[in-house]
């Protein structure tokens, strides 16, 4: 048998490793074993998991060890399908990034008050977590500005085509740098979701993780 590998060895930033210790993980589910060195060093990924494998923490932990907290303009951008998962995803960043002093994360979602999040983006925020919808507003108003948006995740991408918002997640890519790092998770491979990649990943590495593991 090898050894397993340890979150210790992947090369995340201290104050990562550091809030991973304290929730208690030593021992990476397989997709965030796969994912995290590829989402280091810069590359693009396909990520086929369903929920429950750990794919919060395949994206979050490997995008926080990149962070610049300095900068604070969004540097990650989260499109997630639903307010609940927007919401859940953004509580996962602020437990992961525990130990990094001024970080800050906000999630945008309809029926949310729209003057809580534009002071709260007047005020900078390093990750941006939203639904495509109030994502696209705030484009349009010109309160989300991502000139230096480093890392953007679909997450649900299967989920976000089902509720009818592939369009409106074309529409927020194409508004993205081009230099972007991009992950991409979907639980189905629908043929929308296969062009989706095609024309917005770069030499995307695959990742299929089998549905009968979760963490």
């Amino acid at each position: 048998m090898s050894e397993p590998i340890l979150f210790t060895d992947l090369a995340l930033s201290e104050p990562v490793l550091k809030a991973i210790q304290a929730v208690g993980y030593e021992v990476p589910s397989p997709i965030q074993a796969a994912a995290i060195p590829v989402l280091l060093q810069g590359g693009d990924i396909l990520g086929m998991a369903q929920t429950g494998t750990g794919k919060t923490a395949a994206f979050a932990l490997p995008l926080l060890s990149k962070l610049d907290v300095k900068q604070n303009d969004p540097q990650i951008l989260v499109l997630a399908p639903t307010r609940e998962l927007a919401i859940q995803v953004a509580e996962a960043f602020q437990k992961y990034a525990a130990h990094i002093p001024g970080f800050h994360v906000l999630p945008i979602y309809g029926g949310q008050d729209m003057t809580s999040q534009l002071r709260q983006l007047k005020r900078g925020v390093h990750v941006v977590v939203g639904t495509p919808g109030r994502v696209m507003d705030h484009l349009r108003r010109g309160s989300l500005n991502l000139n230096n948006l480093k890392s953007l995740v679909l997450d649900e991408a299967d989920e976000m085509l089902r509720m009818g918002f592939i369009d409106d997640v074309e529409w927020i890519l194409e508004h993205t740098p081009a230099t972007r790092q991009t992950a991409l998770f979907s639980a189905t491979m629908p043929r929308e979701i296969r062009k989706v990649c095609d024309n917005y990943l770069r030499d995307a590495k695959e990742i299929k993780i089998a549905s009968t593991q979760s963490t």
